[in-house]
């Protein structure tokens, strides 16, 4: 393996035949920068998929209701369906242990205003789990507790582009601001890589909201993260059964989509799961015949190699060189030119996709492609053993045909 003299002749052998070389290492080069390309696109894809779902947490749940479109046990269509407190309870109680967080939700639009500064925005009142539901990263201070539910306090959450517009760079932990006419204290300032819409959002205890915005129990919407220990089929099943509950409950009709819904992160997931499944199956089935195309490119190459080099065989066995050493010569150099070129073509394909970046992101829905290192690698070993089979079958025929019969090859 590291026999200076061999190291010589295969450069030697290789300055000597360009084109042959050449041909060998393009036929691998090729292969593996077409394989390192599709998987890329096909990461790209699913990091869009990531993405658009990167806002809510991946075991969400969401519980909304509107109008009936459909007359049900007497009761006329286009009835206002509402969520109340006991709702939200029965939830909680009735799927306790298939429910890891729960949270409800009143939205209001208030004016928020520090000294001089203000604007209207989306305030949420919600329950302290919906900081995991909604991944609400806490920068500074802290989320709403059970105790902020409790005392009805007038504690407020704001988002770090919603403090950037009242306070500046100055600080706004531990200042209140006036909300519709209410002061209420900065407890905490969050981030959201839901964007900047997100960011501009303030959370409030739901309990004060109730009391003060309505003096009623309404809620506008039910979320909830399911126990991440079920299964995506045990997940939907889970969403499904509590949709059918709360129809039961609520007198609305089994087909009525209009009145009650289930938004189930489950379902999305399982579809995006078979999507790409199928996606990476195709690309797998093309990337193979890429490889094969590959393999017997250099399977080819290489039994003209052998062909053409016979009588250089029968020379090396005539001046003493044993069949291993011929072989070992060829195998050897073959390896060599596969694993050059290999490494050529994923560092070409890699480099390909690093200048696409995101730039097919807004037409195309490709994020960020990129492949796996593994994967390629992998293909380009896959691709080095066809090489080393390539050179060794026709290498061991040729070094064990006898040198006469080796120097009378055309």
């Amino acid at each position: 393996m590291f026999d200076l003299d061999r190291w010589r002749e295969i450069f030697q052998s290789i300055n000597k035949n360009r084109l042959r070389s050449v041909m060998s290492g393009f036929t691998v080069a090729f292969a593996i920068l077409l394989f390192t390309l599709l998987f890329g696109i096909v990461s790209g894809l699913s990091n869009s998929f990531k993405s658009a779902f990167s806002d809510d947490a991946q075991n969400f749940m969401k519980v909304r209701v509107w109008k009936t479109s459909k007359p049900y046990k007497g009761l006329q269509t286009g009835r206002r369906v509402q969520l109340r407190n006991e709702d939200y309870n029965y939830i909680g109680k009735e799927y306790e242990d298939r429910i890891q967080y729960q949270s409800a939700r009143v939205f209001k639009n208030f004016s928020i205003k520090y000294k001089n500064e203000a604007n209207v925005y989306r305030v949420r009142a919600v329950n302290p789990d919906h900081q995991f539901l909604e991944k609400t990263i806490i920068d500074e201070g802290r989320f709403l507790n059970e105790r902020d539910l409790n005392e009805r306090s007038k504690n407020i959450v704001i988002g770090r582009l919603l403090k950037s517009d009242l306070f500046g760079e100055r600080p706004a932990l531990g200042k209140r601001v006036n909300v519709s006419g209410s002061s209420y204290l900065v407890i905490g300032i969050f981030s959201d890589e839901g964007g900047d819409s997100e960011e501009r959002k303030a959370f409030i205890p739901i309990t004060t909201a109730q009391m003060m915005y309505g003096n009623n129990d309404y809620l506008n919407e039910v979320v909830l993260g399911y126990n991440p220990n079920l299964s995506l089929d045990k997940a939907i099943a889970f969403g499904k059964q509590m949709e059918r509950d709360m129809r039961e409950k609520m007198n609305i009709h089994p087909d009525d989509r209009s009145a009650l819904s289930v938004r189930n992160m489950a379902e999305a997931n399982k579809g995006v799961g078979i999507f790409m499944a199928i996606l990476y199956a195709i690309v797998i089935l093309i990337g193979s015949g890429t490889l094969v195309a590959g393999i017997i490119g250099i399977s080819n190459i290489m039994i003209f190699v052998i062909k053409e080099r016979t009588k250089e065989f029968g020379i090396r066995k005539a001046l003493g060189a044993v069949p291993s050493s011929i072989v070992g010569m060829v195998v050897q150099e073959s390896v060599l030119i596969t694993t050059i070129a290999g490494y050529l073509g994923l560092s070409l394909g890699t480099y390909i996709l690093s200048l696409i970046g995101n730039s097919l992101e807004e037409n195309y829905f490709i994020k960020d492609p990129s492949v796996s290192p593994e994967i390629v690698i992998g293909a380009t070993l896959v691709l080095i053993s066809a090489g080393l089979i390539a050179g060794y079958i026709p290498a061991k025929r040729a070094a064990n045909i006898k040198p006469i019969e080796a120097l009378r090859a055309d």
